[in-house]
């Protein structure tokens, strides 16, 4: 079971966007990296094309090791670790290190 998935809120732990945190828009399970949603964004001049007549500058959001973030607690809305336990039904379950609640 993966401990950190898509749609999840996690925040930025170290680096350059230390102390930002947003949802997770996708994950590489091959190369290990996450894409998080206003965090590390650069800005890029593009061309004139058919696709955008007018040119100027796009807003790519760029790929960050999933090293570097941390998933926060529903409870205390602070990074945690976390564990994976099973649950009655014998179904794995993840759970916030620091507070014990359900993710």
């Amino acid at each position: 079971m993966k401990k950190v998935k898509v749609n999840d809120v996690v925040a930025v732990i170290a680096g350059s966007n230390k102390g930002k945190s947003g949802k997770v828009l996708k994950i590489n399970t091959k190369t290990g990296y996450v894409t998080v949603e206003g965090v590390n964004e650069m800005k890029r001049s593009v061309k004139p094309s058919q696709t955008q007549p007018e040119g100027g500058f796009v807003t790519k959001i760029l790929p960050i090791h999933r090293s570097n973030v941390a998933l926060l607690s529903p409870k205390t809305k602070k990074p945690t670790r976390v564990k994976i336990l099973k649950n009655k039904e014998k179904k794995n379950e993840r759970h916030a290190t620091a507070c014990g609640s359900k993710i």
